[in-house]
This record gives structure tokens, sequence and C-alpha cells, in this order.
């Protein structure tokens, strides 16, 4: 790949943020999945809603929302959004052991929201650690990763299917 296909570097490879005043606003969507592997014991808890700390899902899903809101302060190069929708969901894999977070993050406006969305979904992940950490120090949070984005001028983007993701 070239450089010249890094878009948050300038003629003279220094960062800089992407001026993204001339591009025409238009519906941004972009929907991001990640699991966080855990002891089947410790999947028993938060299905049950007995965590010591609460009702670790409700939470996870406000901070997954909150960190959509908040990653143009997290990712140096990211322009602030007003986003005008975000949804996450959370489903339990008794089988393997995780719970699969996915979130949908949506705007109207000049760029893309697929780092919302990341962000999102690998806050609600460091939110399950978090709040189940004191009987689980081994979780694993994994494939993290875009699974599609629509709008703007380079159309759809839908991910192709990889064995053994969510």
């Amino acid at each position: 790949m070239s450089d010249s296909l890094l878009t948050h570097f300038n003629a003279d490879g220094q960062a800089h943020m992407v001026d993204v005043g001339g591009k025409a606003h238009t519906r941004r969507v972009a929907v991001a999945q990640g699991r966080i592997v855990m002891n089947p014991q410790t999947l028993s808890i938060v299905m049950a809603g007995t965590a010591k700390k609460g009702d670790v899902l409700g939470i996870a899903r406000v901070a997954a929302i909150m960190a959509a809101k908040k990653t143009s302060e997290l990712v140096p190069l990211c322009h602030p959004l007003a986003l005008t929708h975000v949804n996450v969901g959370f489903t339990t894999d008794t089988a393997n052991a995780c719970i699969v977070c996915e979130a949908n993050v949506q705007t109207v406006g000049p760029t893309g929201v697929e780092m919302e969305a990341l962000t999102a979904v690998q806050v609600a992940l460091l939110t399950i650690y978090d709040m189940c950490k004191a009987v689980d120090r081994g979780m694993v949070m994994q494939d993290i990763r875009v699974l599609e984005k629509h709008g703007g001028k380079s159309g759809s983007f839908i991910a192709p299917a990889t064995p053994g993701s969510p």
C-alpha cells in the first residue's frame, strides 16, 4: 500500500486532520462488532444479573453510547460528529462463553462513523471487563471490526465473513 493512500498524512508526511469541508453531507452508517470471551461461570453471573457492580450489560450499553459520542476526544485525528443514532446490542453465546457486542452508529454529515462504532464496541467490552474482573481476570476481547459501512463517496462496505468470528 502506498503512503499516498493514508489520508491522515500531508504531502510532507506529517499527521493532519483531513479537510472534509467540501464533502457532501450524506447519511452515514457504520456497524461494528466484537466479543469478550470469559469463564462460563462469569458469563452465568452476567446473564443472571448477579454481578456485585450491578447490571453489567446495561452499564456497558450506556458506556458504549457515551464512547461513540466522545470518539474525537480519544482518537486524535477524528472529527467531532453530531451523531443522529447509536444502538448497542449484546448477544450471549453460552457455547463459546462469550458476549458479542454490536454497535450501529449513524450521522448525517461529511465523514463516516466507523471510528465511533469501533470505539463504542471496544468501550462496551472494556466496561464488561471492568465490571467482571473481580471474578475473571483472564477475559479476552477479540474480533473487533467494522462489519459494514454505508454512505459517502466511497459507498458501501460489507466485511467478508471470517472463520470463528461472531
